[in-house]
């Protein structure tokens, strides 16, 4: 199931979207929806374009310091932010672009904004070495977070599992929780969590979206922002699917 959930966004990718157009116009010869194939492509991988994509993601959010939140029944953190790699002795883990997940979430435990931390156990099918909920563990224990405070779910393969997972640890009607993942994500993780039977406070990290000002070099396509405008039409799709499974 979790390998059709990652499968199935692809169909209505940009680059799906651009190939199919792309061989259609080769077979019936059309220029027209060759030319209709070099327009998305080119305006997909415009900056300017996949900036403002980004941005309607993550709008609804802005970073909040961590005095300001509410105390809560848990702190949780959604995985997501740390890959395996191969190293001279084995299995390294190195952090991605997220890694702004568990440092929040060790900043509010600290904070004493709840007495609970809890990690996602997340590891997908294909993934090897722990789970990364373990590894984040093992981080938060090094940067002072008691071992006692520190909650660990079961192993899981997305955000609906997560959410279920969390519930069945809290174990009681109503838990609230201050979340903690990436602004583009918060969304749907609100969406998901509270049809768990969660009460979420958000707290939104990982902003992919910069305060600097346009310049010219947004109006020149590149690869980024191809893969930015890919990545707003899957985070969409997911949206989309969550709301109307719940």
């Amino acid at each position: 199931m979790i390998l059709l959930h990652k499968i199935l966004p692809l169909l209505a990718s940009p680059l799906f979207l651009i190939l199919v157009l792309a061989v259609w116009g080769a077979l019936i010869r059309s220029k027209t929806i060759n030319l209709a194939a070099v327009g998305i492509l080119i305006v997909c991988s415009l900056p300017v374009v996949s900036n403002q994509l980004i941005y309607f993601l993550e709008q609804d959010y802005a970073l909040a310091p961590t005095q300001s939140v509410k105390e809560a029944d848990a702190i949780v953190v959604l995985s997501g932010m740390v890959r395996t790699i191969e190293g001279e002795d084995g299995l390294v883990y190195e952090w991605g672009e997220a890694a702004d997940r568990i440092f929040a979430g060790i900043d509010l435990i600290k904070e004493n904004k709840a007495s609970v931390l809890i990690l996602t156990g997340g590891k997908l099918p294909w993934s090897v070495g722990k789970p990364e909920g373990a590894y984040l563990r093992e981080i938060a224990e090094g940067l002072g977070v008691p071992a006692d405070s520190i909650l660990v779910t079961e192993n899981v393969q997305n955000t609906d599992q997560e959410a279920k997972a969390v519930a069945k640890l809290l174990n009681k009607d109503h838990p609230t929780v201050i979340l903690v993942t990436s602004a583009f994500h918060m969304p749907r993780a609100q969406t998901v969590f509270e049809a768990a039977g969660i009460v979420v406070s958000p707290f939104a990290v990982d902003f992919l979206t910069d305060a600097d000002k346009t310049k010219a070099m947004d109006f020149i396509p590149s690869a980024e922002a191809f893969r930015e405008s890919s990545f707003f039409v899957r985070e969409i799709i997911g949206r989309l699917y969550y709301s109307l499974k719940y």
